[in-house]
Order: C-alpha cells, then structure tokens, then sequence
C-alpha cells in the first residue's frame, strides 16, 4: 500500500533509512511519527542478514520501526547503487550509522549523494566522530558512557562505575540527529541546499552530562559519584517509608521549611549541621537519616499525599509495570496500540512530543522486510518484469 503518512506535519518529506541497531532508528522514528515518508532500506535475505539488535517479531524492532516502508537493496552491486541515488533524488534526508569509511566504500558519501541531489540532507551517526584518532572504532553505548564520564557520576559512592540502566547514548545521538535533521531543513528553505549532519554516540553522551560537565570546566574538579542524592542541592534524593522509597526534591530554605513542616520534624531547622544548603550538603549523610527515620511511620503513598498538600515536589519510585498503571501515564497515552498483520494488536512506547494540531500518531507497525519494495520500484518508474530480474539477481 502506499505511504499511509502519521501525520501531516512532516508528510512532504522523504526520508531514506539506513540505519541499523537503536542510535539511527530513534533518530528516524522522530521523523515517521511526524509523518514523513520514511523508506527503510534492508539488504535482500538471499545475500545476508543484518544486525538488527534483536529479532525482527521483538520488542527492540517493533517500537523502532513503525511508521515506515521497507525495501530491499543490495548495496554492493552497482545496480543497487544506482536505484538507491534514483530515490536519493526524490528524497530530503538520508539517516545512517554505519563505520565512517563505509558509505564512502559504497560510493554513497555525502559529496555522491550532494551530486545526485544537492538538497539532500545526510545524517551521519557513529561512535566517536566521522573523524580524528578513534573515526574507525566500532561504537557501542555502554563503551559511550564510559568514555563519556556518565559512568564516574553513576551509582553509589565508592561502588565504582555504574552504567546507565538504558541506551542513553545510542538515544541521544538519535535524538540529537534528529534535531539536527529539522535545523538543517528550516536552512534549506532559505538556502535551497542540503548539508551533512553528524552526531555520535559519545559527543552526544557529552552532552547529557551537562552541569556535571559544565562545573568541572568552570572549577576544574571533576564530580563523583552521589548515588541517589543531588550533587549540590539537600535534601534531594531516594528516601525509604513504610512500604517502600520514594523521591523528595528539595531547593533552597523556603522547600527545606516545608520539608521539616510536613514531616513533622521541625526541630531539623535549628540543627547547625543543616543550616543552609551547603550544609545540608556537606552532612547528606546525617541528614539522609534522620529523614529516613520519619518517613518509617507512614507509606508513600501517604507521603505523597502530605508532601503534595505542603507544596513538596516529590513522588514514587516506580517499576516499569507499576509506572504504566500510574493515572497520569494513562492520561499521556505513554503506551499506544497497533496493529501488526503478524502479531496481531500489540503495545510499543508512543512519541514523547506532542503538538497541539499537527499530532504525532502510530499509524502502521513495522513492516515485514521488502514489504514495499516493489511499491516503492513502481513509483520510480520500474516496471514489474524490471522488478522481477532485480529479484533474480539479488539486487533487490
């Protein structure tokens, strides 16, 4: 069928999708919840499999790939290269992650493809960089948040490095090329040219460091590790109650006022030890104790209650199952429905952005490998026994 779009604010866009793993397919899920066109481009099964970063029918596939088409293309015949700079010339956007050398090897860089259609916008994620000492290095997340220092700053104090508990470096690259990606085409429409837009899973993981980052360049004293405490800000961390933990977030005199109000401790405001916040700070440890020893009394859910009536932001520590059965979760839609030919109605994570009249929506699940690979031959002016001997000799 043809491209059914998601939505209409990105509809007159066409996107071509290398990407493999999670980092290119978060960027590019971006684009086709928006509703561009976007045309996954899959090597044929007769010459080899992918890495795919799961199985197909699994988790990872079906919340990465939906809103797409998928073609087959073998890329290393010349034949297949020249069907793909034919889409290139009615596409926007091309969005890859392979090694930096590869598209060049495949003679589908960004000066080929600038030559085929010079507006066209290439994506370009990796590990480290399209260039400089570590270019050819193959990249994964958790070696990203190592090398990113996210790993120093995680965990408790003195446990060692500890590692996210999700890709944030694969889905950050994604998403900060996917920003990068609608920069590049507001430019456009004032320049009428593409560009080459490069993020990696490290400079990205960088990023998300931030204040963390931005405090050592200022001071010169890298942060540790704080465990679940904030690093300047007391009290601000897991606090245990009766039944379980929840999160208190406390700033500043007039929140750590309230705190002691609510908790029935305020004999805490005339101890010296946690007098202004650098103090708090210094003595987290004391002070994570006697608040601890309050909370023991009553649940969380009490907790939430009283400390929401005082004006204290705080919540819940929830498991991914007790999270999506939270009322305001359900009211955000944060787990959407869609229904695969294969699987039948199945659940996947809906886009976190939403806008007012021009929505993002899942539209189609993923589509079985060279679902539309003949479709989308059709509208290039392919004729069917033309797409019949590509079959034959594994171009497509």
């Amino acid at each position: 069928m043809p491209h059914v779009p998601a939505s209409t604010a990105l509809a007159r866009f066409r996107v071509l999708d290398l990407s493999r793993v999670r980092a290119g397919p978060t960027c590019v899920r971006q684009l086709a919840d928006f509703g561009a066109d976007v045309i996954k481009i899959e090597t044929p099964p007769s010459v080899g499999s992918e890495t795919m970063g799961g199985p197909r029918d699994g988790p990872d596939f079906q919340n990465l790939h939906r809103n797409k088409r998928s073609i087959t293309l073998n890329l290393k015949e010349r034949e297949g290269v020249a069907i793909f700079m034919k889409l290139v010339k009615t596409a926007d956007v091309v969005v890859e992650n392979y090694r930096p050398d590869v598209k060049d090897r495949l003679g589908i860089g960004y000066e080929s493809l600038k030559k085929a259609n010079p507006r066209i916008i290439l994506a370009s994620i990796s590990g480290f960089g399209q260039d400089g000492p570590y270019r050819d290095r193959p990249g994964f997340d958790q070696i990203a948040q190592g090398m990113g220092g996210f790993m120093s700053i995680t965990g408790l104090p003195g446990q060692g490095p500890v590692r996210a508990g999700t890709a944030i470096a694969d889905l950050s690259a994604g998403l900060f090329a996917a920003l990068g990606i609608m920069t590049a085409l507001l430019e456009r429409e004032k320049s009428g040219k593409g560009q080459w837009v490069q993020s990696s899973l490290l400079m990205s993981q960088i990023a998300l460091l931030d204040f963390q980052a931005a405090r050592y360049l200022m001071t010169g004293v890298p942060p540790g590790q704080a465990g679940n405490d904030h690093p300047t800000s007391m009290p601000t961390s897991a606090y245990k109650t009766k039944d379980g933990y929840m999160n208190i977030a406390a700033t500043g005199e007039a929140m750590w006022r309230r705190v002691c109000e609510g908790i029935a401790r305020p004999d805490m405001l005339e101890n010296p030890d946690f007098k202004g916040e650098q103090n708090r700070s210094k003595n987290r440890v004391a002070l994570n104790a006697e608040i601890n020893k309050a909370l023991a009394s009553r649940t969380t859910a009490e907790w939430i209650e009283v400390l929401t009536a005082a004006e204290v932001p705080c919540g819940p520590i929830y498991s991914i199952d007790q999270m999506f059965d939270d009322p305001q979760v359900k009211h955000l839609g944060a787990a959407v429905s869609v229904k695969s030919a294969k699987l039948g109605e199945i659940r996947i994570v809906n886009q976190a952005v939403g806008l007012s009249r021009t929505p993002a929506r899942i539209a189609t699940a993923p589509p079985e490998i060279g679902e539309h690979t003949a479709e989308v031959l059709a509208e290039l002016g392919y004729s069917e026994a033309a797409i019949e001997t590509l079959r034959r000799k594994k171009v497509v």
